[in-house]
């Protein structure tokens, strides 16, 4: 069942929580992605098998949350994240984060170490309205987005196209975790395909060099797209967050 929660800053994000014992899982969704997707309801799915606590959101702008998604940032979705983990979550969490959701996983755990457990990426996209967009924006586009403020690019998930804010960009310069130290004192996972045309292989591979902690692995499927959600895809995830799960419960006994 949908529920609603009042952010600090005044935005009211739906939520649907699986009650369950010891350590939970929060699902952070993508870029215009909602918790209604094929990956939020599988793991929600394993998460009631095996009688774990889950989360998933919406963040403002996106899915049944309020707000229009092109006044939003990352900023934005970051801090309607932290509301959620921190009110409706109960000590340490294993965060699922699912490309921009990656990026906003990344940032819970820099800002708020001691509530994370353990973290899962799936084609993580740290930076990527810098080191995607405005890197890759010719000089047409750069105009276009200073002067009118936005600009359009296609999308090959939607008829409707990808509008792109000057605010995103602006706001994702404030919030970059590849241009300094990024400690994850915990076991993380990030999981990558090779055929995934939005978030290059390489970026999984810099995000792995970048990142600091003793217990950080990078599996790579040959062949998986951006949307990492073929039933063997789901498996390697719903049996990633297991592992991860047990590492952190091993943890806790110590």
């Amino acid at each position: 069942m949908t529920e609603y929660l009042d952010t600090p800053q005044g935005r009211r994000i739906a939520y649907n929580r699986l009650e369950g014992r010891g350590t939970g899982v929060v699902f952070l969704g993508g870029f215009r992605s909602d918790m209604q997707g094929t990956k939020a309801i599988a793991l929600q799915d394993w998460a009631a098998r095996a009688g774990v606590p889950f989360l998933r959101f919406d963040y403002s702008g996106h899915g049944e949350s309020d707000g229009d998604f092109l006044d939003g940032s990352i900023g934005d979705w970051f801090a309607d994240a932290s509301a959620a983990i921190t009110t409706l979550t109960r000590g340490p969490q294993v965060l699922v984060g699912s490309s921009m959701g990656g990026w906003i996983s990344l940032l819970c755990a820099r800002a708020m170490p001691e509530r994370v457990a353990g973290l899962v990426t799936i084609a993580a996209a740290p930076d990527f309205t810098q080191i995607g967009y405005w890197d890759g924006f010719d000089a047409a586009q750069r105009a276009a987005l200073l002067r009118d403020g936005r600009v359009d690019l296609p999308s090959e998930y939607s008829d409707e196209p990808y509008v792109i804010t000057r605010r995103l960009i602006e706001n994702g310069r404030d919030n970059l975790v590849l241009d300094q130290p990024l400690p994850l004192p915990f076991p993380v996972r990030f999981l990558q395909g090779t055929a995934d045309q939005d978030v290059p292989v390489d970026w999984a591979m810099r995000l792995l060099g970048h990142a600091q902690g003793d217990d950080l692995r990078l599996t790579l499927v040959k062949g998986a797209d951006h949307r990492f959600s073929t039933p063997e895809c789901l498996e390697l995830i719903a049996l990633t967050v297991g592992e991860v799960l047990e590492h952190a419960r091993g943890r806790d006994r110590n």
